[in-house]
This record gives structure tokens, sequence and C-alpha cells, in this order.
């Protein structure tokens, strides 16, 4: 990944995406995308996605590592090919707590990650605990920052790794799990803002005696002026970032990253690389490619299996997320019937957090083993998942349930690498011209 940021630096417009999933399927479709471009695969986990109690996902930091290497393993992707990163790493999930209290597990936080070997960390100290000043100043976000870079470097010096670890700052971006209210204008993060982050991390490390790790901090987070909401994309306008894309200049080794990359255009990913977000990051719109590509397979399922064996999918998902309300509530205001639309569909994807229901699971497992055992015609996979029949036509997939959900995550992918490789745009722009020739 540093070789990546070299070349960025040196003039080339490359950079790499992010995959911050735990989802089984979503990470075999980025290891599949991985081995056909080519390069390496990051993947990162957020801090309320996996910690050292378990996290969202029930996985601690080994877990998830563990998983992803074993799905690499089945695969064919070398692990040295696979660079893991933790993501919003601080006391963002003990908030509610007083601040000594918070940054101590959130030391923990970090020392678990280390030490399960992740190489990529973003020390995130943005958030208010009790009893801080909202919001906390650059202050004191960077010295809590460099309290926990102190652990990292520490715990990878203990597990014989020193220097291997490289880190990210700053966050001018909503929390992690996406804005709760519907966005209106945004604008880029001011310039003077941004160099004041990177001055005031400087001077915290240099505070510890950390200035050598300083060349390993590759990254800083600022605002582009991307982001969505349940309804609405807003889209990456490079007119507004003229100024803030001056701020790494005299910065040797660092790049920006993006994050809430989501449903950007490729036209407008590749403009991020270009203007300094080698970084990007995308979570949500994957499994809302995931979500698509499901419930379409249970829309052919309905059609061609008796009502009383069909998985029923989308109503058991529904049904489970009006009984545990926890993760959509506060996010989808609105009349029920438009909380019913947001449960399902919302660019959010709140629904993420419910895949790894027990109920949903068997549903998801019932969903592909009817499908399995019967061929499924292909005028259904033209009607409700056309990009893939394209490639079922051409050769290029096979029609089972499995492959086309993994494909349609794929295609979400796919603008990711064609905006950050030139081996990615090459087959892209193949692709095109196959359909071109094909229509």
């Amino acid at each position: 990944m540093r070789e990546t940021i070299r070349r960025h630096k040196a003039g080339a417009a490359e950079g790499v995406y992010s995959v911050c999933s735990a989802h089984p399927l979503v990470l075999e479709a980025a290891i599949r995308q991985t081995l056909a471009d080519g390069g390496y695969l990051l993947v990162e986990a957020t801090s309320n996605q996996v910690d050292q109690f378990g996290g969202y996902t029930g996985m601690t930091p080994p877990e998830f590592r563990d998983l992803v290497l074993r799905l690499a393993d089945r695969h064919g992707l070398d692990r040295w090919r696979v660079v893991l990163g933790g993501d919003h790493l601080g006391p963002n999930r003990w908030r509610d707590r007083p601040a000594e209290e918070a940054l101590a597990l959130a030391e923990e936080l970090v020392a678990a990650y280390v030490s399960a070997g992740y190489t990529k960390i973003h020390l995130d100290c943005s958030m208010a605990c009790a009893g801080d000043p909202e919001p906390p100043g650059d202050e004191l976000v960077a010295a809590r920052a460099a309290r926990l870079l102190r652990v990292a470097e520490e715990t990878a010096s203990r597990a014989g790794a020193a220097d291997s670890v490289c880190y990210v700052i700053g966050t001018e971006v909503p929390v992690p799990g996406g804005a709760h209210e519907t966005l209106g204008r945004l604008t880029a993060t001011p310039a003077s803002a941004a160099r004041h982050t990177l001055e005031r991390h400087r001077e915290a490390f240099s505070a510890l005696g950390l200035d050598s790790v300083w060349p390993r901090v590759v990254a800083l987070v600022v605002q582009p002026a991307v982001e969505f909401d349940h309804l609405q994309v807003i889209d990456y306008d490079r007119s507004g970032t003229r100024e803030l894309r001056t701020v790494l200049e005299d910065e040797p080794h660092l790049v920006f990253e993006a994050h809430s990359t989501d449903y950007q255009t490729a036209a407008h990913l590749t403009e991020l690389v270009e203007d300094h977000w080698a970084i990007l990051k995308v979570g949500p719109g994957l499994t809302f490619a995931l979500r698509e590509a499901l419930f379409a397979l249970a829309r052919i399922e309905a059609e061609l299996l008796p009502a009383d064996e069909c998985s029923d999918l989308a109503e058991v998902v529904d049904e489970v997320m009006v009984a545990r309300p926890g993760y959509w509530e506060g996010y989808y205001p609105g009349s029920p019937a438009e909380q019913k639309i947001a449960r399902s569909y919302s660019y959010s994807d709140r629904l993420r957090y419910y895949w790894a229901d027990a109920e949903v699971e068997a549903a998801v497992q019932r969903l592909f083993a009817n499908l399995a055992a019967i061929e499924i015609p292909l005028p259904l996979v033209s009607q409700f998942l056309p990009e893939q029949y394209s490639r079922v036509r051409r050769g290029e997939l096979t029609a089972t349930p499995h492959e086309l959900a993994i494909d349609r995550v794929r295609d979400a992918l796919r603008t990711y690498s064609a905006a950050t490789t030139a081996a990615g745009r090459a087959a892209i722009e193949t692709t095109e011209d196959r359909e071109a020739v094909h229509v």
C-alpha cells in the first residue's frame, strides 16, 4: 500500500479502494475482484463492527482476520496480498463514558488490532466522551490520538513488527455507521482546517517522542463533500476542493482518504483519485448491491416455486428488523410506509446489520438451496439481474444463485477498480467494447 502511495505522490493516477464489510459474500466478491485485477486487497473493520468484545459482528480482531484469510486461502489469493486495517479506532464505542475510561478501552482496542496483524490503523479520537467539550478541539483530539499511537507502536514492537504499521489521522466525516439526518448541501473541509489538523497531530506525536513515526502517517481523512443519506447521493464536485488539494503538496508521504464514497459514479471516483483522494472507502454500497442480488433471486424463486416452499427472504428480513429495531429506528424518520421502504431500500443500508441474524441467514440459505436445485430460466435472469444475464450469455458467468450474487457485488467493486488501477480501467473498457458489439 505504501508503494501505491509512493507512485501516486510521484504523479501516477493510482490509488486503492478499501472494503469495509464483514459479510462473507462481500469479502469473497472482493477477493475474486482482486484476483481478476492483480494487485492487493485492502479490507478494513470498523470499531463498531469488530472490537475486543466482539462488536456487532460478534468477531474480535483475530477472528475477523482469520475469516478474511480463510476466504483468501479458499480462493487462491496469497496472504501477502491482503492488507488488513482498523477504521475509526478510538473511543467511539464508549463515548457515553468518562474520557479516561473510554480511552483505556480504546487503548485495548488498538492493541488488539495491532497484535492481530492489522497494519493500517485509523486513529480517530474526534468524538466527545462524557464530560468533554462538544466538539472536542483539535489539540485534545490530537493528544488522544498520540496516546493511542504510542500503544500501537509498543504493541507492534512487542510483536516483532516494528515499523510495519502505517497510520491514518483526521475524521472530517459523519460518525461510523453513516449520517443520521437527511443531508443538505455539503462543503469540503477548509484547507486551513486540514493544515491545522496536520500540525496539531505532528506536535502531539512529537510531544510523546514519536517524531520518527510521522513518515508512516500515510493519509489524512478530510471531507471532499461526498456523502449519501437514505434517498440521495451527493456527488463529488472537484471545483469545490481546489484549495484543499494544495494542503499535501509539501507532505511527501501523505494522501487523502475519502470516506462515504459509496454510490459515486466511476467518473467521480476517478476524479477523486486524480485529486489525491488515493484511498477510497466503500462499505454500505457493497451490501446494498448484495441485497439487490438476494432480493432479485427471491423474486425469481417466487416465480418458480410454490409459495409454501419459498424462502420469503424480503419478508423475513423486514420482520426481524421490525422486531429488533435498534440498528435502524434512529436513522429512518417518516411515516410507517416510508420507514418500510427505507428498511429495505435505503442507501444508508441499515439492513446490513441484520444479515448475521439466525433467521435471516436461514432464509438466505434456503433461497440458495432452492435455486441451486433447479436450472434458473435465462429470461428470469434477464428480467431481474440484467447485467449478470449479459455475462451468462457471453459465457463469463454461470447462472447459479451464488455466482449471480457474487457478480452483482463485483459490479459495485468494478467501478472502484476502474478508478484506482490501470488494470481495472482496461477491464471496464474491454467489457464496454464487448457489450457494444453484443448489442
